[in-house]
């Protein structure tokens, strides 16, 4: 940057550390550092406010994914393994990110997940090591006499408030088919069905701003929010992180740190701002004219994704919400039933049955996750399907093709190429053909069987390997898990980007702590999996910033 550019950007203070993503990450950290009165915190989020009603109704989601007021309306590159489709990739254009668009799951991932990190070397990110950190800000509506939940943290986790029949009886089927019923996902150990636990306080939508960061955004003198910035880059000198350029309302803002910066924006932004800011492969950075920093050829690499499958099931005789909201007369009875008593359809995560299962003897745990839902749409954001119907959407928990997020100009306006490079592998492949026929083995039980199900979506015609195969590539759609992209590794792995304690390996006073740092992608949903990763990344770093002022 010229010192002609460099005059006309306004410094608007120094930190001791800026936060960049008010996201499920974010809010954390962000909450955590500024909780001591002497340090001054900055949080910069490109999204806006959270004052649209369908940020807090539970169902909001249907309304807030794919609508410019809270989705980035991010698209994937046409993706050879889903027959050159490009897919809608959202992502929450909002504080609290995408934990304000989301499916509110509570979901930590299996224990054999966190001891695969530690046995890759990453000392201190087993299952013993980070089931406190989960812990820490759990508030568990029924926490139990069990050192797996507890009460009194900011982050609520309750049961659902609507129950469906025809959830019920998959349930049945389920169990039929081999897949036990059990009462919680998050002991370490989820194969079974059961009800999904929900980020909800009182039939609301709980998202990482309202639980973190809302209630102390006025009231800590220590702690400011800016909203509707884009970071451009960040700013070292001598290879340590020394400010953020951003704008704002068409101004060029720049604020300086003298702690460290810590990036939130998760697996899509954080290494398009590392790539910005001269981090990267050195060779890509050479042909965007960016000057590198630290050559970190990881940097966008890893992408994981949960590829999901949506088998669609007409019914009968049996009540679904595609019916119940079709019925105009319904919809005012229902925002009176949330308004007045927090319950009802309004209260409804995306899926309130889940079921975890092996696609085959071969895998030790469950590698498929089942999202039962009592309605069916071409897709979200798209209105329901004017007939009864439920949907199966199974995904593939433990992928093993690998993409990749990067810049396609140094223009931070300019939305960065994703290819999460779904079906790339025979292993996945296999899973998803071996997860349609197991799909069909559960609706084929006798406890469905009154409510005679039709399979609509792929239909009954797909009956070899290669039509199952080509119908999950005309079916498979994201399940919003992007994870891996600025991943942790040892100090000899190349290819990592961060170390164990999340720093970024070639520079310093500069922290990932986000999804992006995952090695490998979790069992399950993964937003609480994230905000885990910043309370313990949090953690880590008041750790150092003590360790350095003691020396």
């Amino acid at each position: 940057m010229s010192d002609h550019e460099n005059t006309e950007r306004r410094t608007i203070g120094t930190f001791d550390y800026i936060v960049v993503g008010a996201g499920s990450a974010g809010c954390v950290v962000a909450n955590r550092l500024s909780a001591d009165p002497n340090t001054k915190v900055m949080v910069l989020e490109a999204g806006g406010k959270d004052d649209w009603i369908w940020f807090h109704i539970p169902v909001g989601y249907l309304f807030a994914i794919g609508n410019p007021r809270a989705d980035w309306l991010f698209k994937t590159e046409p993706q050879p393994g889903l027959g050159g489709r490009a897919l809608a990739y959202p992502r929450g254009k909002v504080v609290g990110g995408s934990s304000a668009i989301n499916a509110m799951v509570y979901m930590r991932g299996q224990a054999a997940d966190y001891d695969g990190w530690r046995q890759l070397g990453l000392n201190g990110w087993g299952w013993d090591d980070v089931l406190p950190y989960f812990l820490k800000h759990e508030d568990h509506i029924a926490p139990g006499s069990d050192s797996l939940h507890r009460a009194g943290g900011e982050w609520r986790v309750e049961h659902p408030r609507v129950r469906w029949a025809i959830l019920d009886a998959i349930r049945d089927a389920a169990e039929m088919a081999g897949i036990p019923k059990i009462p919680d996902f998050n002991g370490g150990e989820n194969e079974g069905s059961s009800y999904f636990q929900v980020n909800q306080r009182r039939g609301k939508r709980l998202s990482a701003f309202t639980a973190f960061l809302k209630p102390f955004v006025d009231s800590r003198d220590n702690l400011r929010l800016e909203t509707r910035v884009m970071v451009e880059r960040l700013v070292f000198e001598n290879g340590r992180a020394k400010a953020v350029e951003f704008s704002h309302g068409g101004e060029k803002l720049r604020a300086e740190v003298t702690g460290e910066i810590v990036l939130c924006a998760g697996a899509v932004g954080s290494p398009a701002l590392l790539e910005r800011s001269g981090i990267g492969d050195g060779s890509r950075l050479q042909g965007l004219g960016i000057a590198t920093v630290a050559d970190s050829p990881g940097v966008g690499e890893n992408l994981q994704d949960h590829l999901q499958l949506r088998p669609v099931y007409k019914v009968e005789g049996v009540k679904t919400l595609n019916s119940d909201y079709a019925k105009l007369w319904r919809r005012p009875m229902m925002a009176l039933q949330w308004a007045a008593l927090r319950s009802g359809p309004l209260t409804m995560a995306p899926s309130q049955v889940g079921a975890f299962a092996k696609s085959s003897p071969d895998y030790a745990t469950a590698n498929l996750q089942y999202h039962f839902q009592p309605l069916s749409l071409d897709s979200w954001g798209s209105g329901l399907h004017p007939f009864d119907a439920f949907t199966a959407s199974v995904c593939n928990l433990r992928p093993t093709s690998r993409g990749n997020v990067h810049l396609r100009s140094p223009d931070p306006e300019d939305a960065p190429a994703i290819s999460p490079n779904y079906l790339a592998t025979e292993e996945d492949r296999q899973v998803a053909v071996d997860a349609m026929k197991l799909t069909r083995r559960i609706v084929a039980q006798g406890p469905l069987a009154r409510f005679k199900p039709q399979e609509y979506l792929p239909g009954p015609q797909a009956t070899s390997d290669e039509a199952l195969l080509e119908a999950a590539a005309q079916l498979g759609t994201t399940i919003f898990h992007p994870v891996g992209t600025a991943r942790m590794g040892r100090d000899d792995d190349t290819r990592a980007v961060v170390d164990e304690r999340l720093r970024v390996r070639g520079v310093t006073g500069l922290r990932v702590i986000d999804a992006s740092v995952m090695p490998n992608i979790t069992s399950g949903n993964t937003a609480n999996p994230t905000m885990m990763i910043a309370e313990k990344g949090v953690a880590m770093l008041l750790e150092d910033a003590r360790s350095a002022t003691a020396v």
